[in-house]
């Protein structure tokens, strides 16, 4: 296990347990929020909560405040001075990029919660552990990327997994489930989603790659990302909301004085994800990328046994080996990091 900037062994365990705790809850609210009732109405048919605007807002707003404080705690500096301190030009390209990162979030969260009606969550819970294919598309497409046959391996194996998996979907019939069951749509959605997210890690990565080619006088920390993105994507968020869908405002404040319990589902999931960011960030900057690629793994197997047993899902032998598929392939690219990281170590001991 590699380590830096001096991170113990006791900080490591509070981090991972931290995420766990964190995103664990915050996933399970998630599918409670988008796929669960909260009542029904006087024909029997089932009321959810329909406001994906609200919720992404909410969620950029409790990260950006949490973000700064982290910041201004672990730092002792100001998250924007990447955009003052640096040399004009630089700060104009780390701005584009950080737009445009932010936009294709804040268009990917509502995209996911629009999708979650038309397909079980434990596909799109799935589905979100491929990542890899979309970045690895856009990387290639936009920025001429090019990647080893690993990876390719590795993207073959997921997207195998992810087709075994939604073929192979079933579940117990429940009386009260999503609003409707069109899966044509819930898989173009999804890939939408997946594309957006591929833009939008790619992109990160060039933030990164500019940081390391550039002399910069203030450099791009993960507080620095998770304040800025995360102000942005409010910003956008919020803005959108109350100039072209004011009404989804005024529909929350109907919904949370009826449902009074969908406004503690919603501020305890911004605020899990924002907590569950630090610890993210922590572990990237105190260890490295592999332990944070092995914790936020083990999260999501985690996640998919609570989302099968909290929320009566079914998951027959096909779809068990779709998930094998789906992780064997993530735990491949972990095991080819740790070769990676101790053949590194041995030439420069050498």
């Amino acid at each position: 296990m590699t380590r830096k900037h001096g991170g113990s062994a006791l900080l490591l365990v509070g981090c991972v347990i931290g995420l766990y705790a964190s995103f664990v809850s915050w996933s399970v609210l998630q599918e409670r929020i988008n796929t669960i009732p909260y009542g029904v109405d006087e024909y029997g048919k089932p009321i959810f909560f329909n406001a994906s605007l609200v919720v992404n807002a909410a969620q950029a707003l409790f990260a950006a405040l949490i973000g700064l404080l982290y910041s201004l705690v672990a730092y002792q500096r100001n998250p924007f001075d990447v955009f003052t301190k640096n040399d004009g030009q630089t700060g104009n390209k780390l701005l584009r990029y950080f737009c445009l990162v932010a936009l294709t979030s804040s268009i990917s969260s509502p995209i996911g919660y629009q999708l979650m009606k038309h397909v079980d969550y434990l596909v799109y819970l799935l589905a979100k552990s491929c990542k890899l294919i979309p970045v690895m598309i856009v990387h290639t497409a936009l920025y001429r990327t090019r990647f080893l046959l690993e990876k390719h391996v590795v993207a073959l194996m997921v997207t195998a997994g992810v087709a075994v998996f939604t073929l192979a979907h079933s579940k117990k019939k429940q009386a009260l489930s999503v609003d409707d069951n069109d899966p044509i749509l819930g898989v173009f959605l999804l890939a939408v989603s997946m594309i957006l997210d591929g833009l939008m890690n790619s992109t990160q990565d060039q933030i990164f790659k500019l940081q390391r080619t550039t002399k910069l006088e203030a450099k791009v920390t993960g507080a620095t990302l998770m304040t800025v993105l995360n102000l942005l994507v409010f910003v956008l968020t919020a803005g959108y909301t109350i100039l072209f869908n004011f009404n989804q405002i005024k529909y929350t404040v109907g919904f949370i004085h009826r449902y009074p319990e969908v406004l503690l589902n919603v501020v305890s999931f911004a605020a899990l994800g924002a907590v569950g960011q630090v610890f993210v960030f922590i572990i990237l900057e105190k260890f490295d990328s592999l332990v944070l690629v092995t914790a936020t793994v083990t999260r999501k197997m985690i996640s998919m046994i609570l989302s099968v047993v909290l929320f009566g899902h079914y998951l027959n032998m096909r779809q068990w080996i779709g998930v094998a598929l789906v992780f064997g392939g993530i735990g491949y690219e972990a095991l080819l990091k740790i070769l990676s990281t101790k053949s590194t170590t041995k030439m420069k001991k050498s």
